[in-house]
């Protein structure tokens, strides 16, 4: 997106260093990385770096707000709520398309967002890498507010570990070994010294958690959540049944706590107005069908991995869905193909990492991925046989 800089790294790149460049990604934890890495990162200038970061201030305006937990109850279903619930998500990501307006003017647009962690760990290494493998302007990078790799590090440690010893936190995922996020799970153990463990690894006494290390019996004291309840809906009967401790009430802390993956999450969207959200209406407060139903998406707000998106919606998808008050009508946001390749052009979204210490008033920006597609939609599904395509990250004109 800065053309300049732009021309110089197409002109410039090769097959032979990018092959270079995953071999060097690829060498700490061979065979981790099961995603397709793109060939490049996204160059944003200061201007659109401010309308990114306009629109997710307003949005933490939104979520700190007093009311804020009222508003959202209804948000968590009621079978996947957690006991011992905190103040506020220890993270927050935003995901913004890179789109084109009425006028033709290069805008963010709000595509989805969640009081989750992403690949925070993994990101650290890929710009590391990134640096290590091609020339990246020194006026750019990836973090944001003046982090540093250094000073991003020490916060997310400080937030996962919390005043505990490293040992007694862990990373608690669903079959982490074989989720295609692991690599991150790798980095995180890496950087802040904790243990990545399976639920079903899990030892129950009482209210107290445990969990084997070393040959020896460890007592939990910090949960730094990577589980999608989505997910463990998916598993077998003996598997959800294990999951059954979760919603127990527990001598753990959490962070982030499960109930803010609902409450910042897509039943958030219709509260947020800002010319970088698109307008969404929960379905069953939709008091007339647009007749320009083709510039709609229809999605559901509790599902795993985008399922259940209806992307060319028609009166009778409205009219069949049973439970409205489950659903979401957004406006269609037009993608723009600005990433310059070799063949096609490439179209970007950047998802924006927000850290919330305890303690503090706001959460504040710190570092991002970006995903290039150039398929009808981001995902791997959409983007088969393509190069220049896949997860990258973006550098920031400071």
């Amino acid at each position: 997106m800065v053309p300049a800089i732009r021309k110089q790294f197409n002109e410039s790149f090769t097959d032979a260093g990018y092959q270079q460049y995953l071999a060097v990604l690829n060498e700490k934890y061979k065979g981790a990385i099961e995603f397709r890495v793109a060939e490049t990162p996204v160059f944003i200038d200061k201007i659109f770096k401010e309308k990114l970061l306009s629109a997710c201030e307003s949005i933490v305006d939104f979520i700190v707000q007093p009311n804020f937990i009222e508003l959202t109850n209804h948000a968590i279903p009621t079978n996947v709520k957690v006991p011992n619930e905190n103040k506020h998500t220890h993270f927050i990501a935003f995901d913004f398309g890179i789109c084109e307006n009425e006028s033709g003017e290069l805008e963010p647009q709000l595509i989805e967002m969640q009081g989750f962690p992403t690949l925070f760990a993994y990101q650290i290494w890929h710009d590391l890498t990134f640096r290590k493998q091609y020339t990246i302007p020194e006026n750019f990078s990836c973090y944001l507010n003046g982090f540093t790799q250094e000073t991003y590090t020490a916060l997310l440690n400080e937030i996962i570990v919390g005043n505990h010893s490293p040992v007694e936190v862990i990373l608690l995922e669903l079959f982490p070994h074989e989720q295609k996020t692991k690599v991150d799970f790798y980095f995180t153990a890496e950087y802040t010294g904790i243990s990545v463990v399976c639920l079903t690894e899990l030892i129950k006494e009482g209210n107290d958690l445990f969990y084997m290390k070393d040959k020896k019996k460890i007592q939990i004291k910090r949960i730094y959540n990577r589980i999608i309840f989505d997910d463990l809906q998916q598993q077998k009967k003996e598997i959800q049944a294990i999951g059954q401790i979760l919603f127990e009430d527990l001598n753990v802390e959490w962070v982030p706590h499960p109930n803010w993956f609902y409450r910042i999450s897509k039943y958030t969207l219709p509260f947020i107005h800002h010319p970088y959200v698109p307008t969404t209406w929960f379905l069953n407060e939709l008091k007339q069908v647009p007749p320009d139903l083709e510039n709609y998406v229809l999605k559901p707000l509790f599902s795993f991995a985008g399922q259940g998106v209806v992307i060319d919606v028609t009166p009778k998808d409205i009219e069949s869905v049973q439970d409205p008050e489950n659903w979401i009508l957004q406006k269609k946001v037009k993608y723009a193909a600005v990433i310059d390749t070799p063949n096609e052009p490439a179209k970007a979204e950047l998802r924006i990492f927000y850290f919330w210490k305890e303690g503090d008033e706001r959460p504040i920006a710190t570092n991002n991925l970006a995903r290039l597609s150039k398929g009808k939609m981001i995902g791997v599904r959409y983007n088969q046989d393509k190069d220049w395509v896949g997860g990258s990250l973006a550098y920031f004109e400071k």
